[in-house]
């Protein structure tokens, strides 16, 4: 039975790493034994927090985006990490709907879709430092799924 086992992945704030790093977190949660729906549901909410950070960290400017993960027993702890701009108001970025960049088309969801795929989600961001996105998905125990 896996104890705790722990991963650390850093990459360039460019749109293309983004799918890279959804795949490696995935892969390492595997580990776990995940029904493909909690694979999913780690994807999209990994897919969403490094974007976050590409687009809105950095503005599409360069710079350094962090995804550590942490599997315990029956979880995996995400945390994605950028040193970029950060957010001015926390509790506004995570009202569905809101946007800072309508001018993209961004629908404003990236936040309400983490929190509708991962069991935690809490958002730590401090203006001009960057922000820390912190996920926790529990998966389903083997009997639970029969």
């Amino acid at each position: 039975m896996l104890e705790k086992n722990y991963m650390k992945l850093e990459f360039i704030s460019k749109s293309s790493n983004e799918s890279f790093a959804r795949v490696v977190v995935a892969a390492f949660a595997s580990q776990l034994d995940p029904t493909i729906e909690e694979l999913s549901d780690i994807k999209t909410a990994v897919s969403e927090a490094v974007t976050n950070a590409i687009i809105h960290g950095y503005e599409y400017g360069e710079g350094m985006v962090t995804v550590e993960a942490t599997l315990e027993k029956d979880k995996i702890e995400i945390v994605v990490e950028d040193m970029g701009r950060g957010i001015e108001d926390v509790d506004k970025a995570m009202e569905p709907f809101y946007t800072s960049k309508p001018d993209l088309e961004r629908s404003g969801m990236g936040f309400t879709v983490m929190e509708t795929f991962m069991d935690e989600l809490k958002v730590e961001s401090k203006v001009g430092q960057g922000t820390k996105i912190i996920m926790i998905k529990k998966f389903k125990s083997l009997s639970d799924r029969e």
